[in-house]
This record gives C-alpha cells, structure tokens and sequence, in this order.
C-alpha cells in the first residue's frame, strides 16, 4: 500500500531521521537577542544559527539523510545545486568516503565552488541557472548510474532538514512564530511538518524569487522568476512537488522582501551579533528588520539564519 504525504514526511520519521543523522551533524545554536538592539519594537527574537552547521548550511541534515538512507551504488551519488546542497553533499560524501559530482550554475559563489572542491568531489558548473544544473545532473545520472541526491524534492531531504525544527522547539519552545527563508521549499516543508500547525510558519522569499508565493497563487507549483542577491540559493524556479501540500496546509503566508533588505539584515547582523550570514541565510530576518513582517506586541518570533558561505565580510 502507497504512503500518503503526511505518513511520508511525519514527525515520527522526522524524529527517526534525526537520530540516524544525529552522529554526522551539529546541533546548533540558538541565541536570544533583544529586537531593540535592531532599532525594532518586538522585544526577543530567537536566532538559530544554521550558519554554523557543517558545510555552512542546514543542507548537511539533507544531505546526511539521503547518503545514510539509500544503498549507493560504486559509481557514487550526484547533486545539481546552486551551492550549499552541492557543499553539503560534499561534505557527507567526503565524511561516508562515497564518490560525488555536483553540478552548479553560473550563478553559484565562488566561496561555494571552492568548498565543494576542497571537500574532494568532481565539481561541473553547468550553464547559468539552477535548473540548467538540474538537466545535466540527471543526465549525468542516466549515463553513470550515480544516484541522484535532490535539493529539496526528496522525502529523505525534507526529513533531513525537518530535524532543525525538531532541535528549535526543543531549544526554544515558546516560539509563537518562525520565520524561514524559501528557495525549493525542502527545509520549510520539513520545519512545517515538524511543528504541524503548533507554532506559525512564515515563508520569506526575495522579490527576485519568489517560488512559494507564485505558486501558492497558482494553486500548484509553477516557474518564477529566478533572480536577485540570493540565486544562488534561493531561485531554483519553483518549489517542489513534495513541499507544497504541507506548505499549503501549515504556512501562514509569504513575506517578499527586496534585495537591499536582505543587504541590510546582513549588515545588522554582522554589526549586532557578529553573526555571518550569506544573502539567503539573512533573508528571514530581512522580513523582520524591515518590517515585511510585523509581530503582535509580545509575539514570541524565530528566525533561521540558514546559511553562512559567504566571502563578504570585510575583517579591518
């Protein structure tokens, strides 16, 4: 008999997965800041700091979740990325001594590029977007007989990335409100099948991408734009398949924010907490710092700062 969605990416699975993955990753942090350090009204805010997570990014819970689930085949695993799943694959392959190809569009930063190459996989930039990345990924695939590791679209990849949720409530567990970047939608659809209705999930999309927003208009996943100061990990063109009937069900909404907003909650964040984020990984509180999303008075809010690859800070 065929599993339904919600018996596929459950909180039981979630919790399954996590402790499969638990030997490989970090739990990490979690830091209380008062919103009028930021010049804002809400009085805490709760930064989980993804950025610190192996390979840069919560995508090493995806990754970890897939190469320990599946039998891999000699001729290894395969990943089209716009950066930091392509790390994260990286990363688990380098640490599971599997062979790995990524293949990244033109797009990808070269703090990026780097990473997957110093972690020993074969790195293939292919053509100027995600989605070109995508096409010669699964051709390579088809040729190779390398498995296939999906970005976002993935059961074992939304359950890899659901467990930051898991840790979250654990570590915070009187958030009213958590606030998470979309790109394909992997890591929101797992936090929301985490918390299944009992915090508010608030999507955040830059403008320039805005996949979950597109699509929840839609009714169904469409193309969107695929654009702006976070393609690299925030404009894949649409949101998958697998995420949308659990975004459609438990996020409150999306906040669009600009790509000077997202500047702007980098800077902050650096000048604040010297916290290091990548332009995707500052787009969640981008929707906070300028007030794209706006709490009640005393609204308990999180927000993931996801990603931290970046070469933009500037050390005097």
């Amino acid at each position: 008999m065929t599993e339904t969605l919600a018996e596929t990416i459950s909180r039981d699975r979630i919790a399954t997965t996590y402790q499969s993955i638990k030997p490989y990753i970090r739990e990490t942090p979690v830091i209380e800041a008062d919103g009028a350090d930021f010049g804002f009204k809400s009085s805490r805010v709760s930064f989980k700091l993804e950025s610190l997570q192996h390979s840069g990014s919560f995508k090493a819970r995806g990754a970890f979740a897939n190469l320990l689930t599946w039998r891999l085949p000699q001729t290894g695993v395969v990943a089209a990325s716009g950066g930091n799943h392509g790390v994260a694959v990286a990363y688990a392959a380098m640490k599971l001594e599997v062979v790995a190809r990524i293949f990244v569009p033109a797009v990808a930063s070269p703090a990026k590029m780097e990473r997957i190459r110093s972690y020993g996989a074969d790195l293939v930039v292919a053509g100027e977007l995600y989605a070109d990345a995508l096409a010669e990924s699964e051709h390579w695939s088809a040729q190779s007989g390398a498995l296939p590791i999906h970005a976002f679209d993935q059961a074992e990849t939304l359950l890899g990335q659901g467990t930051v949720g898991l840790e979250f409530e654990r570590q915070a567990p009187d958030l009213d409100t958590l606030l998470v970047a979309v790109g394909g939608g992997g890591l929101i659809g797992g936090i929301a099948a985490w918390y299944a209705g009992r915090v508010k999930i608030a999507a955040v999309e830059p403008e320039t991408a805005p996949t979950l927003y597109r699509a929840l208009e839609a009714g169904k996943p469409v193309d969107a734009e695929a654009g702006g100061i976070a393609a690299d990990s925030l404009a894949p063109r649409r949101v998958g398949e697998l995420m949308f009937p659990i975004a459609k069900k438990y996020v409150s909404g999306v906040a669009l924010v600009t790509d000077d907003e997202i500047r702007e909650a980098q800077e902050s964040l650096w000048e604040v907490l010297r916290i290091v984020a990548e332009p995707g990984g500052a787009a969640a509180f981008a929707a906070l710092l300028s007030g794209r999303y706006q709490p009640e008075p005393q609204e308990r809010v999180g927000v993931l700062v996801c990603g931290g690859n970046t070469t933009s800070v500037v050390f005097n």
